[in-house]
């Protein structure tokens, strides 16, 4: 293998992000820089990422932090083998903001363009990390996606589950939100959660047994409104019990949600090389716990990112950028932005919010 070296921006949500990585000739990947402006600050006061915010924040900080970027990883952009930028899927105005810079860059240059799919970044991210062969599963968590995912290769995804309403982290920040904790919520649920009781209330497990591996959000956010509502006001204790109840029972669904993917995927593709899990959620140490436990029962290995590349970063996108280039995936400048774009466009969407019966 060649030596490559690959600029990455990311600017999909309320992260800007510049990255810059070595893939060695030994396949290795080396990250040389990882610089990320978190705008939660901004945020904050809205219980929520305002999307015109997020946008305008990018477009005032992209370009210092790339130059940081360049800069702690001591390279210039002559030195460069290709720009990747996140290209989607996302808030479409951050979208816009990254992938025009990198197409700036690209063009002046002469280097090759790389629109990632962010969701791809994080597929491969793992491989940065840990080296993971293929193939293996995937449990994608974050605060817009659920799936479980086979990924066979470069650019070769199966979904094998997806959630039917919410994702797990969203589902974790409006719980948050709910109870009154500060937003993000999933961070702050998790610390409450470990002040208080997990068996206090009993709530439910959406999909539990279902022999699909889709998963099913809303009902439990239901539950534990409905909780709250019960027995307010809410004491400090309270606001702990419903934490560690909901916190629970979002790792139970998890472990049997996964361990049905495991299966389908087994039945359908053979052995996987390992349990991969991505995405913000990630960094949830009571969701690594309790998959560390079902990985060591089915005999695998469980590969979960560093917490800082768990969440969105320029470095999962520079090294699917060396993914895609080391195999000539090149983009030209007329690559679109997209508001939308999923990692197997061959999935079939499933058949309404919320309907038990929908098809994977």
């Amino acid at each position: 293998m060649n030596d490559m070296l690959v600029l990455g921006i990311e600017t999909t949500c309320d992260e800007t992000a510049a990255s810059v990585v070595r893939r060695l000739p030994d396949g290795r990947g080396e990250i040389l820089s990882n610089e990320i402006l978190s705008q939660i600050a901004e945020h904050a006061r809205y219980g929520g990422v305002v999307p015109e915010i997020a946008a305008r924040a990018h477009v005032d900080y992209l370009d210092k932090i790339i130059a940081r970027a360049m800069a702690v990883a001591g390279v210039t952009f002559s030195e460069l083998s290709g720009i990747a930028a996140a290209a989607g899927p996302g808030l479409i105005g951050g979208v816009l903001v990254g992938l025009t810079t990198a197409k700036g860059i690209a063009l002046v240059t002469g280097k090759p363009l790389l629109a990632i799919n962010h969701l791809e970044a994080h597929a491969l991210s793992p491989r940065l990390t840990d080296g993971v062969p293929f193939p293996y599963l995937l449990l994608l968590v974050s605060g817009g996606h659920t799936q479980l995912v086979a990924v066979m290769g470069v650019g070769d995804y199966s979904r094998i589950g997806t959630t039917i309403d919410d994702a797990i982290g969203e589902a974790f920040d409006k719980a948050g939100k709910m109870l009154g904790l500060p937003y993000p919520g999933g961070p702050n649920v998790e610390a409450e959660a470990e002040k208080g009781n997990p068996e206090r209330f009993d709530l439910p497990r959406p999909m539990h047994g279902r022999p699909e591996p889709n998963f099913s959000l809303s009902g439990l956010k239901t539950a534990i409104r409905i909780a709250a509502d019960n027995i307010a006001p809410l004491s400090a204790q309270d606001v702990s019990d419903l934490c560690a109840s909901f916190q629970a029972a979002v790792v139970d669904i998890i472990v049997e949600r996964t361990r049905c993917g495991l299966r389908v995927f087994r039945e359908r593709f053979g052995h996987p090389q390992a349990l991969v899990v991505a995405g913000g959620v990630g960094a949830n140490q009571s969701i690594r716990r309790a998959l560390q436990r079902l990985a060591f029962e089915a005999g695998l290995r469980l590969v979960v990112p560093p917490p800082k590349l768990c969440t969105d970063n320029g470095a999962m996108i520079a090294w699917a950028g060396i993914e895609r280039l080391s195999k000539n995936l090149i983009d030209d400048l007329h690559a679109p932005a997209r508001a939308r774009w999923p990692l197997d466009s061959k999935a079939e969407a499933l058949v309404g919010s919320g309907r038990l019966g929908a098809k994977v």
